[in-house]
């Protein structure tokens, strides 16, 4: 059913991604339904002067007052989870920054807490909306994949940003949805510590048993880069292919998504195929860490 009326936010967390979020609630794009969406207040562990004319609350206020409908989570991966629970216990809808949680386990047990308190719980996959990805969808659809890499190249993680493959799990999504389901077959892990340097490579199965590589590789200074190599039946796919410039902000499409959600207007069947591959990609991103581990 559609709901009307406007949906007060509060934005937890004032990073880029923070400050993102205040910036399109306050201009949202017109005429769409983000211009439902009225920032009340931020909330950060630092004490700051108003961001953008936007004012400093307390997580206490946040959760008791009415006005007050939705969160959305913009702090480091580590405390996602918390953040989350304690929103979705208050009764308020929540959109948090990918990856949800560092668990398969909590992501279930987050979800099943939504659902008996009659709230949204939106999961932000901009990498999904980039030109890129679709001008690559494009170019896969209707071809049958021998064998594919995937390998991501950036600079070093800040603290708090969990392990590789759940900081990462945007390239994994990106396989998930070119590919379908996938299973693990293995999994390791290089790092040395005095270079600050990390490389997760990941070996995958499409459900044919093809066979996917995925890798993670970070470093102070390394560039921000991901490399294909896709062997199809009829050729083979080695760079992303030239996407035109797209219109409108990653965030604001994010946010019309979740404000979409928050109106009754995506049917339970979309709800329901975004939930799947999500707790997927989570599954996926736990087998890997225990098999790093291991």
């Amino acid at each position: 059913m559609e709901q009307v009326g406007m949906f007060g936010a509060v934005v937890v967390g004032i990073g880029t991604a923070g400050w993102v979020r205040i910036r399109d609630m306050l201009s949202p794009l017109p005429g769409s339904p983000a211009e439902k969406m009225t920032v009340k207040g931020f909330i950060s562990r630092r004490s700051l002067d108003p961001q953008q004319g936007v004012s400093q609350i307390t997580m206490e206020e946040a959760l008791s007052r009415d006005d007050i409908n939705v969160a959305f989570i913009c702090t480091e991966n580590a405390s996602h989870e918390d953040n989350i629970r304690t929103f979705l216990q208050a009764g308020k809808h929540v959109c948090v920054e990918y990856p949800m949680t560092l668990s398969y386990a909590a992501a279930v047990e987050l979800w099943e807490l939504a659902q008996e308190k009659g709230v949204i719980l939106h999961e932000e996959h901009i990498e999904l909306k980039t030109e890129d990805f679709k001008q690559l969808k494009k170019e896969v659809e209707g071809k049958t994949l021998q064998e594919g890499a995937l390998h991501f190249t950036g600079g070093a993680l800040k603290p708090g940003f969990g392990p590789l493959v759940f900081s990462g799990i945007a390239r994994l999504t990106w396989l998930v949805e070119l590919f379908g389901e996938l299973s693990v077959t293995a999994a390791t892990l290089e790092e040395d510590s005095a270079k600050n340097y990390s490389k997760m490579t990941a070996k995958l199965q499409m459900s044919n048993d093809r066979p996917l590589t995925w890798i993670e590789e970070r470093q102070p200074g390394l560039p921000r880069a991901k490399n294909i190599n896709f062997k199809f039946d009829s050729g083979t796919l080695t760079e992303i292919p030239p996407a035109p410039r797209g219109s409108g902000g990653l965030f604001m499409q994010d946010l019309i998504d979740v404000s979409n959600k928050l109106l009754g207007r995506v049917s339970p069947a979309e709800l329901q195929r975004e939930k799947t591959r999500i707790l997927h990609c989570l599954e996926l991103a736990d087998r890997i860490k225990t098999l790093c581990q291991s």
